[in-house]
């Protein structure tokens, strides 16, 4: 087993989902339709050589979840969104979670794609939905955890939450001003109607419609005011990247997704603590989580 899951973590990345849908076309004289995509997936989850990151990719596309059933999203993007997976599986889950949270495919899923800044005038604010389900179900959850993934108890034996409604709109304004990419990023019309949907490449800023106020974070955590966009999110995904609850969450639904429903916590705790640091002083090494996790 040790031998195998060596030479696992130590095999390149090969695959592309992307460059299955293109091989399609060429081949068929025909457009890659959904099924496609399904096909770019199931062969190499059935023939790749690459299983460990194919079952890892898999257990985070079952944590950081888009929907490939989503009415308007372009068939390119879930093979996109697997490729990034791949990248990703053996990874830094910091990078990861910066990836994913451009996407376009996330971006169109939970709302991210074309967030406008605050209208107080209007009574407009920044959409939330990005900016909850980060928090809730990608990096730290909705209480306070031990190393081991049990609940912090106040004395009376109550858990305590990580956020209240302030911080999530805190992170709602941070996910602001982001949209397809190939659009011109100086005028209000591409914003608001872009020209080109590109699912494939990361989103990018459009920076007048970003928030420009200060933002609270988690952990006492205060963005200054007048921040650009890709410094505000940078920010962001580093509080919650780096917050205490995050490697007993991540561990624990890597866990179940790749071993057992129902882990210990000192099962929890052992891998917890490689994801807070690999050996190496690297926190959030996946290769080294999945490493401890099998």
């Amino acid at each position: 087993k040790t031998a195998w899951l060596s030479e696992q973590l130590r095999m390149p990345l090969t695959y592309s989902h992307l460059n299955y849908l293109r091989e399609f076309e060429a081949t068929a004289g025909k457009e890659a339709c959904e099924q496609t995509a399904y096909e770019a997936i199931w062969q190499n989850f059935l023939f790749g050589s690459d299983q460990l990151r194919a079952r890892v990719a898999f257990a985070l596309s079952e944590i950081i979840v888009i929907s490939n059933i989503a009415p308007d999203q372009n068939t390119w993007a879930l093979a996109s969104w697997m490729d990034m997976l791949y990248r990703n599986a053996l990874g830094n889950y910091r990078t990861l979670l910066e990836q994913a949270t451009l996407h376009p495919a996330m971006g169109y899923y939970l709302n991210m794609l074309g967030n406008d800044r605050e209208n107080p005038a209007e009574g407009y604010r920044p959409n939330e939905n990005y900016a909850r389900e980060l928090m809730q179900l990608f990096s730290i959850g909705l209480v306070r955890l031990n190393p081991d993934g049990t609940p912090t108890l106040t004395a009376s034996g109550a858990t305590q939450p990580t956020f209240d409604q302030s911080i999530v709109e805190g992170y709602a304004q941070v996910f602001t001003g982001w949209n397809f990419a190939g659009n011109d990023t100086t005028t209000d019309d591409d914003f608001y109607w872009p020209q080109v949907e590109n699912w494939i490449d990361p989103m990018v800023p459009w920076p007048k419609r970003h928030s420009p106020g200060a933002k609270k974070l988690v952990d006492g955590i205060v963005l200054p005011a007048g921040q650009p966009p890709h410094k505000d999110l940078a920010d962001a995904l580093d509080s919650l990247f780096n917050h205490r609850n995050t490697g007993p969450f991540v561990a624990r639904r890597l866990i179940q997704f790749l071993v057992t429903s129902n882990p210990s916590p000192e099962y929890v705790a052992r891998v917890s603590a490689r994801f807070d640091d690999n050996g190496s002083g690297v926190r959030g090494d996946l290769g080294a989580v999945v490493q401890a996790i099998l």
